[in-house]
């Protein structure tokens, strides 16, 4: 696809295993107050945006389709979730503590966790396949939408979007209680 429609891509609030750094992937824990904060911080942003004719589209796991519930409540009826919003699969390290997979390695965190650990989970699903899925799903949106989805798969989407793909992971920008909005394969992070 060479154009894209106008986006609005947030990833879900603070659940209780990001705050004790574990890996998630197709697993899913609770927000937290804090992340209950950080999804209506994303409801004030998006109140001052014309969602008029928007598709919302949210990633099943709970945590994403929690954080839609509250981020969007006051201004849609609807929210249809799609399985190509998922997180990136972490195979055997789901449930795991980043602490404890990134020992005596050179491996650092970021915003969203450390990013290499996504890469390395033995059983995976690894970015080259991520990438495609979010291709896949990319290729379906024919209106101006808003996705909620996960740390590592909004990084993927925004890196197609713009354009730098998978190289731009590192560097696209990520953190919860925001949100990224994109549209002529242009980025502006939404506070």
């Amino acid at each position: 696809m060479s154009d894209f429609p106008e986006l609005y891509i947030l990833r879900h609030g603070e659940t209780e295993w990001n705050a004790q750094g574990r890996m998630q992937g197709a697993l899913n824990s609770p927000l937290t107050p804090t992340g209950r904060e950080q999804a209506e911080r994303q409801a004030s942003i998006l109140a001052q945006c014309d969602l008029s004719g928007f598709d919302i589209i949210s990633s099943p796991q709970g945590r994403a389709f929690e954080t839609a519930g509250i981020a969007l409540a006051r201004q849609v009826s609807h929210i249809r979730t799609d399985d190509g919003l998922r997180e990136i699969g972490v195979g055997l390290w789901a449930g795991r503590l980043r602490s404890d997979l990134s020992q005596g390695t050179d491996i650092t965190e970021g915003p969203d966790g450390a990013l290499a650990l996504y890469e390395r989970a033995p059983e995976g699903e690894g970015f080259p396949a991520l990438e495609q899925r979010c291709e896949a799903f990319l290729e379906t949106i024919s209106r101006p939408s808003v996705l909620i989805t996960h740390g590592i798969t909004s990084r993927m989407l925004r890196c197609i979007v713009t354009g730098v793909g998978p190289a731009g992971l590192e560097d696209i920008g990520g953190g919860q209680g925001v949100v990224f909005h994109l549209k002529n394969r242009l980025q502006k992070r939404l506070e």
